[in-house]
C-alpha cells in the first residue's frame, strides 16, 4: 500500500454519524445485571433496542417522580386549606 493512495487532509475525526437531534451522546458505568436484564427484555421481545428501553425506563421514572410530587403537594394544599377554612 502506498502512502500517498489515501488523502487525508480534509478527513475528520469523531463519530462516523452524528447523533439525531435531541439526543446526546455519554458514557455511563451501568451494573451489568442491570444491563444484562435490558439486553435480555429485548432479546425476549425478539428484537429493537436496550438503550431505547432504557431511555424508555428513565422517562417514566421521571414522570411517576413528577406525579408523586404533584400528588404530595395537592395533600398538602388540601390539608392547608381545610385548617384555614376551620
Amino acid at each position: 500500500m502506498n502512502e500517498n493512495e489515501f488523502d487525508f487532509e480534509r478527513a475528520q475525526q469523531g463519530a462516523v454519524t452524528k447523533p439525531a437531534p435531541g439526543k446526546t451522546r455519554i458514557t455511563i458505568r451501568i451494573d451489568t445485571d442491570v444491563l444484562d436484564w435490558f439486553r435480555q427484555q429485548v432479546h425476549d421481545a425478539g428484537g429493537g433496542n436496550y438503550q431505547t428501553l432504557i431511555n424508555a425506563a428513565l422517562r417514566e421514572h421521571i414522570r411517576y417522580r413528577d406525579d408523586t410530587i404533584e400528588q404530595v403537594l395537592r395533600k398538602v394544599i388540601r390539608e392547608e386549606l381545610q385548617a384555614v377554612a376551620r
